[in-house]
């Protein structure tokens, strides 16, 4: 293992993004998959570490119920990007598919392909009923398939009698998604890289990222904690231009809140008349982490969430209705986090062989 240095470099915060997959209202998912790949090879060119789509099931705002095609599609359109799940959700597939699925993009793409794991239905009961039939207990399943996993990829396979073809053999990073304190203690013990979903879970953030360090037990994987937490993000020249984009992502959460998702929106003057004082409550509380407004303004609420949480990569969704003002806003996030340092707690992990993500 490579040793672990303490020194602190002021551009090695990590910057990633996840993204949805959002519908937009008066668009089909033909038109989302296309502004995907535009939006990944844009943000390749501003120096993003990697690329994560997510799986959701049964929505009409979202395209990304099949991750591991996306996933495809995106690497084939882009050259370093680092591309992958954010995440696949486990317990809806057979480990064995999975280390297949990705065992075949990791073959395609070498050094570029992630597998984040989360446990989550990604739907509704009823959906998760449809896509796990017998499999519906798989939650609790979720710690035993992802060591089932390890072994898939893993070269002592080789003699078992159900192999993973292509798959055994591959470093391909996993990494453990989560938005309780639950998913930080597997982590933990698994000695893998967290990656926390505050946005749309702020509550937990800060109790998991304490437990996932503390209870952290080093692993041929990683040597030390790291940690991606996912933020939302909506930047533009002025404050109030932001506001005003970040009002579709409010009326997306809104369709959440009430159970009735629907296609993204187009930005309104004010969100009056769309909510109620509860229902506005509530999507702030959803919305606690999120970072919006002109570059100054980002820069300095971001240098606090930093300073607070100690995260070696932040993973921005910006669920923007205008394609050109979404990948202006990654562009104006780009060059605010390139300045940006991690604190000093999680600074150290800089060895090439256990730093989650870079390409070999």
């Amino acid at each position: 293992m490579s040793s672990v240095s303490s020194s602190c470099s002021t551009s090695s915060l990590a910057f990633s993004v996840l993204d949805l997959a959002p519908i937009n209202a008066g668009s089909t998912p033909a038109d989302t998959f296309r502004h995907s790949l535009d939006l990944a090879q844009n943000v390749e060119r501003l120096g993003y570490t990697r690329y994560w789509l997510s799986e959701h099931h049964n929505m009409a705002s979202v395209a990304s119920s099949a991750p591991v095609v996306l996933i495809g599609h995106l690497a084939g359109g882009t050259t370093t990007l680092r591309i992958g799940s954010g995440g696949v959700m486990l317990p809806n597939h057979a480990p064995l598919v999975v280390a297949e699925q990705f065992g075949t993009l990791a073959t395609l793409y070498p050094g570029r392909i992630d597998l984040g794991l989360g446990r989550a239905p990604g739907s509704d009961q009823a959906t998760a009923q449809a896509i796990r039939g017998g499999r519906f207990g798989g939650v609790q399943d979720f710690p035993r398939d992802i060591q089932q996993l390890q072994t898939y990829f893993s070269t002592t396979n080789r003699t078992n009698a159900v192999r993973a073809i292509p798959g055994e053999g591959l470093d391909i990073p996993l990494y453990i998604l989560g938005s309780s304190t639950d998913s930080a203690y597997l982590a933990a013990a698994l000695g893998l890289p967290y990656a926390f979903a505050s946005h749309f879970a702020p509550g937990q953030l800060l109790p998991a990222l304490e437990i996932y360090r503390q209870h952290f037990r080093p692993s041929t994987h990683l040597a030390a904690p790291y940690v991606i937490a996912c933020v939302n993000v909506v930047a533009a020249d002025t404050d109030a231009e932001a506001q005003r984009l970040s009002t579709s992502l409010q009326q997306f959460m809104l369709g959440v809140i009430k159970g009735r998702p629907a296609p993204l929106q187009p930005p309104v003057d004010s969100m009056r008349g769309l909510w109620e004082p509860a229902h506005q409550h509530a999507v702030g509380q959803m919305l606690a982490y999120s970072f919006i407004g002109s570059q100054a303004t980002i820069e300095r609420e971001l240098r606090e969430f930093v300073d607070q949480t100690q995260v070696n990569e932040l993973m921005a969704v910006s669920n923007i209705f205008s394609h050109q003002a979404r990948v202006y806003s990654y562009q104006l996030l780009a060059e605010v986090l390139r300045g940006l340092p991690p604190g000093p707690l999680e600074a150290g992990l800089v060895g090439a062989a256990l730093l989650p993500g870079r390409a070999r």
